[in-house]
This record gives C-alpha cells, sequence and structure tokens, in this order.
C-alpha cells in the first residue's frame, strides 16, 4: 500500500509539474530575440533528451549489475527492461520535437546530420534490445544477453552527446551551458526550462514504476505458462515428473471396482 501511494504521488507531482511547464512555457515566458515563439521549443526537447539519456544509463547500471555475480537478481534485468522501454518512447519524442523545430529553423523535417542520426541509430539499437527479450530462451540466458546488449548499444550515447562538438554538424551547439559553463537562458526562461528537467523526470519515474510492475506480472504469467505447459506434455507421454504413472494411467490400469 505504501509503495501504491508513492507511485500516486509521483504521478500526481508530475501531472502538476508538465501543466505547470506548458503554463510557463506557452503564457508567462517571452518570444526569443531570434527565433520568436519557436523557441519555446526548448522547454520540452532539452528535458525529453535529458530523461532518454537517463533512461538509457540507468539501463546499462542495472545490466552490468546483472552480469556482476555479486549483485545478480532478476530486479536487475527487469529494471532495465522497464528503463528501455520508457526510454525508447522518450527517444522518439525527442525526434519528433527535434523535426518540428527543424522544419522552420532549416527547412527540412529531416537530414543526416551527426547528431540526427546517432540519436535515430539510438532508437533502433534499444528497440533490437525490446526485440531480443521476446526470443524464447530461459529466463537466465535471455536476461544475460540483454544485458550484454543494452551495455553495447549504451556505447551510442555518449556519441549522441558529443557529436555536435567532434563533428560539423547543421545541429546547434549547446542550448543551455555556454562552453565556458556560464548559464545561456535567464530570467523565467531559465526557471521554466529546470521546471521542465524536473516535470518530465517525475514522468520517467512514475512511468517506470509502472512498467516495472508490468514487467513482474508478465514473468509471473510466463512462470505459469510454463508450468501448465509442462503439465500438459507429462500428460501427453503418461508419466508423471516423479517417473510415476500419470493418474489418468493409474486408473485405467485399476479394476472397475476399485475406482473411487
Amino acid at each position: 500500500m505504501t509503495r501504491r501511494r508513492v507511485q500516486l504521488w509521483i504521478g500526481l507531482a508530475a501531472l502538476v509539474s508538465v501543466a505547470a511547464t506548458v503554463w510557463l512555457a506557452l503564457w508567462v515566458t517571452p518570444p526569443d530575440v531570434v527565433q520568436g515563439d519557436l523557441a519555446r521549443l526548448v522547454y520540452l526537447h532539452p528535458p525529453l533528451a535529458w530523461v532518454m539519456y537517463l533512461a538509457f544509463g540507468l539501463a546499462a547500471v542495472s545490466s552490468l549489475l546483472y552480469l556482476w555475480r555479486r549483485t545478480r537478481s532478476f530486479f536487475w534485468d527487469r529494471l532495465a527492461a522497464s528503463s528501455v522501454e520508457v526510454g525508447c518512447v522518450f527517444t522518439a519524442l525527442v525526434l519528433v520535437t527535434g523535426s518540428i523545430w527543424g522544419k522552420p529553423a532549416w527547412g527540412v523535417w529531416w537530414t543526416w546530420d551527426a547528431r540526427l542520426t546517432f540519436t535515430a541509430l539510438l532508437l533502433v539499437l534499444y528497440l533490437g534490445y525490446l526485440a531480443l527479450r521476446r526470443v524464447p530462451a530461459e529466463p537466465e540466458v535471455r536476461a544475460r544477453r540483454c544485458a550484454v546488449a543494452a551495455l553495447v548499444a549504451f556505447i551510442d550515447v555518449p556519441l549522441v552527446q558529443l557529436s555536435v562538438v567532434w563533428w560539423k554538424t547543421l545541429h546547434q551547439g549547446a542550448t543551455v551551458f555556454g562552453p565556458d559553463g556560464t548559464l545561456k537562458i535567464h530570467g523565467s526562461m531559465a526557471w521554466t526550462l529546470l521546471l521542465g528537467f524536473v516535470a518530465f523526470t517525475l514522468v520517467f519515474v512514475w512511468l517506470l514504476l509502472v512498467r516495472y510492475d508490468v514487467e513482474v506480472l508478465a514473468d509471473k504469467v510466463g512462470d505459469q505458462e510454463l508450468e501448465i505447459s509442462l503439465a500438459e506434455r507429462w500428460a501427453e507421454v503418461g508419466t508423471a515428473p516423479d517417473g510415476a504413472p500419470a493418474e489418468d494411467e493409474v486408473d485405467e490400469k485399476l479394476p472397475s471396482g476399485s475406482r473411487t
């Protein structure tokens, strides 16, 4: 009950903070001097990208903890799977909001810019991770190979972040902080952006908790289906798991007057 209450409060906090972010972004903050109202996407796009990094980073840490024998637990496997699935949603939103900004700013919805390309590759890699989890295998085997896949896919995360530094790209550089670490956004715009980071982090946490519960239920259903499948198999061969004849076979061998 306590965990459910915490999850409820996180969901309510996420809802209120997202609503406040939308209100501040659309009606309180002023338009940008250069980009005008188009710059209002800055309150949405960078927070979504931050959550994308957070989700895949958490998946990588969880996968590493599963592979380490001293901390190996299916908790980490489920957490990694849940984080990757939520992270894929945010990655898709990053690409969509980036395209919405790119059309008026660049004149095209999509271009094979380095950051855009690596971000699209990131989504494909982690969709491949989710597909790998659907391949039939023993739970331990599935968890181990998915942990390795999550760590390999995470290599693309720093490539996404540093692509605008390592290559000359069409995508603009740092939006929030300058090269010397100073804040490039001030006043109500800075506070609205900060609230956006908090709001979407809360959304991520709430979705992660919900998705983890679904993962636990899916594992339980899978275990039950396995037990039913084994029972049906034993019934087909007419032998119980302990080597004794199946109940139907015993009934057939008993005289008709001795059956109950």
